[in-house]
Order: C-alpha cells, then sequence, then structure tokens
C-alpha cells in the first residue's frame, strides 16, 4: 500500500489538556508553575502546547500540583510495526498543497474500491464540483464506494465544535456537506454512513493508496 500524509507531524500541536486542567482546578497560573520549577513561563507554555518536560521537571511540576506524574504524561504506546508493504510516497505541509491532479487521477484510476472517513468533508466535492459524478461511476464500474460522514447531532462533532471555539458550525458545514451526496445512496455499490467518533485524521483510500490528512486536536 502507498501512503501519502498530508501535514507533516512536526508541524501539528498536541495540546496537554490534562495539565491545562489541574492548573485551571489547583488554580495556579502557568507563571506561578514556571517560578516553582525554576523556568522561563515560555517553557511552561511549551509544556502546554504538548512539548514533554525533562523528567527532573515533569517530577517537580506532578509535585506542585499534587497529582501523579503519569497522569500528566501518560506513557506513550508502543508504536505497531510498519507493515513491509507499505510504502510512504509523498507528503505535503497541508491540504492545501495536495496538487488537484493527485485528488482527480486517485479517484480516476481506483478501481476496487474508494473509502472516506471524515467529520464533514466539504472541500471534498467544493474543490472537485464533479466528485459525486465520478464515485457513481466508479461504482458502476465495480469499485465499492463508502463514505463515512461525522453524526450531526452526535457527540464528537459536537465536542470538535467546542474545542475549535466554532460552536454548531461544524454541524451546519456536515449537513450541508451531506446534502451534496444524496444521489449517491440509490446506487448500487455506494454507501454513505455516519459516525460518532472522535476523529482527528481524515482518510481517503483508492485501493491500495491511502491519503491520511493529520489535522491534529487544535
Amino acid at each position: 500500500m502507498s501512503l501519502l500524509m498530508l501535514g507533516s507531524s512536526a508541524s501539528i500541536e498536541t495540546v496537554n489538556v490534562r495539565l491545562q486542567s489541574v492548573l485551571l482546578q489547583r488554580g495556579v497560573r502557568p507563571e506561578s508553575l514556571a517560578e516553582a520549577c525554576q523556568v522561563d513561563p515560555k517553557t511552561v507554555g511549551r509544556w502546554l502546547g504538548g512539548r514533554v518536560p525533562h523528567p527532573k521537571h515533569r517530577h517537580r511540576v506532578a509535585h506542585h500540583l499534587r497529582v501523579e506524574e503519569e497522569f500528566l504524561w501518560p506513557p506513550a504506546p508502543e508504536t505497531p510495526p510498519v507493515p513491509k508493504n507499505l510504502e510512504l510516497v509523498a507528503t505535503y505541509p497541508n491540504r492545501a498543497e495536495v496538487p488537484r491532479e493527485v485528488w482527480l487521477s486517485l479517484l480516476r484510476d481506483a478501481t476496487e474500491q474508494i473509502d472516506v472517513l471524515v467529520f464533514s468533508g466539504t472541500f471534498f466535492v467544493q474543490t472537485n464540483p464533479q466528485v459525486v459524478k465520478m464515485l457513481a461511476e466508479r461504482a458502476i464500474q465495480g469499485a465499492k464506494v463508502r463514505l463515512c460522514f461525522g453524526n450531526p447531532t452526535g457527540e464528537a462533532v459536537a465536542a470538535r465544535g467546542v474545542e475549535e471555539g466554532i460552536g454548531d458550525t461544524l454541524s451546519a458545514k456536515v449537513r450541508a456537506s451531506l446534502t451534496y451526496y444524496r444521489t449517491l445512496l440509490s446506487e448500487d455499490g455506494c454507501e454513505v454512513r455516519l459516525h460518532d467518533t472522535t476523529l482527528y485524521n481524515s482518510l481517503f483510500r483508492y485501493d491500495e493508496n491511502l491519503l491520511v490528512n493529520l489535522s491534529g486536536p487544535r
């Protein structure tokens, strides 16, 4: 399988929500934590942004906040081995940098399966007004088309709206996106479903080619 990554891992910020929550619960300002740990306030800012402190600082933070160190920085899960047949063929700094012809050629050349897992996926049809027609054509030619969008009334979409500070905007975007794909419901070989799962990586699979959009929590 070939793999195309949208957004390099170095550009993704993972906020330490646990550290933020404990600071709020304890009424401790980041500046006070910096003073207690004898570091620059900017260093604490980087910890809050996802940077893992040195062991001695982790111990000081946990002691000062009266929590277990493992709660603030859980051990990283073991990384599963990369399949031998997996090939990373390209990376892009963001989705907008992917050439339009890449999207079109992957969709046009798929013969067995097309799988899309997103929350709203509005860009998918807005950047290519013919995508629904092309998906229907692929299904007629024998490809299995499966599209899965976030449930606009589900908890996961609501939670992401809160995280991004956009309220019900994401739910509205999902509803708008779904209107584009209604015609596929009557097409043999096409499935359009909803999910209620926390989703930070959008997936686009065309036969043995997989595009992963590493959006990350915001």
